[in-house]
């Protein structure tokens, strides 16, 4: 699927968006980045994922040499460029957007100082939920035997451009014919999945393990939290290991564009009665439901 490209500030098709071999995001993978969506033609909850894409730059002392203006202008001339979002009163083409801040161009060194001016991409393209058959039915995962980073290693909170911990993660999980993969920490303790976060149900309410089991603080899981409590639906954290999840009544996924997927077995293991769970399903309505009043807004006060 054709995407339209932001190369710091100018916009390219795919075909020739290009970027340095001596950004240091290419050479070392130093730098952070973050995956949006829209509804109604809005960037959605966009103001977290900024806050997020700065806490993860603070902790690479990275700057981002944008202001939350700034970027959002580049996503919207970068969206209109492609012929997404909302024009003129049409239906709204809803966009998926990812903004990527490197360190820069620089010379075969691991000094900041010789990296002056970060790189700042924007990559936008139609946004394509997953089939409708992964909500109707739910999906299979696979426990996966890669460990999550250890937070004294690459942190997990840094949500950063180098995925290869997560990258061999789903690589074993697609061998294994699963969705997604679900991912322990050192502990043993179950973290999160390769690509979004982990709950489960159990007894009426959704546990998600905590920040300190070593995983993102997602931006949906956060917000599912809310939601929850909006609904009388419980959301809360626990330490959960592989019998938790075994034994659920119900699990689920989450992440910017998947919203929220209903889990039905985990590798040869079917997850309580083999469908998408009714906690599931009311978080996932709820979340749409509140997904589109606060977009609407927005494009209203536009």
């Amino acid at each position: 699927m054709a995407a339209t490209v932001n190369v710091n500030g100018r916009v390219f098709d795919q075909e020739h968006a290009a970027i340095s071999v001596f950004d240091h995001g290419f050479l070392y993978g130093e730098g952070v980045y973050e995956t949006l969506r829209t509804y109604n033609g809005q960037p959605f909850l966009f103001d977290r994922h900024m806050r997020r894409l700065r806490n993860s730059a603070g902790m690479l002392a990275l700057p981002v040499p944008l202001d939350d203006e700034q970027i959002s202008a580049r996503f919207l001339d970068t969206m209109r460029a492609a012929g997404l979002g909302a024009h003129g009163g049409a239906p709204a083409r809803e966009a998926y957007i990812r903004i990527l801040v490197t360190r820069g161009v620089g010379e075969l060194t691991y000094d900041p100082a010789a990296t002056p001016n970060p790189s700042i991409v924007v990559i936008v393209k139609p946004h394509v939920s997953p089939a409708a058959d992964a909500f109707e039915r739910g999906v299979k995962v696979a426990l996966v035997p890669i460990l999550r980073n250890h937070p004294g290693t690459v942190n997990p909170r840094i949500k950063s451009n180098n995925l290869l911990n997560n990258a061999l993660a789903m690589q074993e999980a697609y061998r294994r014919g699963g969705f997604e993969g679900v991912m322990r920490n050192y502990r043993g303790e179950l973290a999160e999945c390769t690509q979004s976060n982990l709950f489960i149900v159990k007894d009426g309410a959704a546990l998600t393990p905590p920040i300190e089991a070593g995983l993102l603080p997602g931006i949906t899981r956060e917000f599912l939290f809310e939601v929850g409590a909006e609904h009388g639906i419980p959301v809360r954290e626990a330490v959960l290991r592989d019998d938790d999840l075994l034994g659920a009544d119900e699990a689920f996924l989450t992440s910017t564009t998947r919203e929220v997927v209903p889990i039905v077995r985990v590798d040869d293991r079917t997850i309580g009665s083999g469908v998408p769970g009714r906690i599931t399903l009311e978080l996932l309505r709820r979340f749409r439901e509140k997904a589109d009043r606060l977009t609407r807004a927005v494009a209203h006060a536009r």
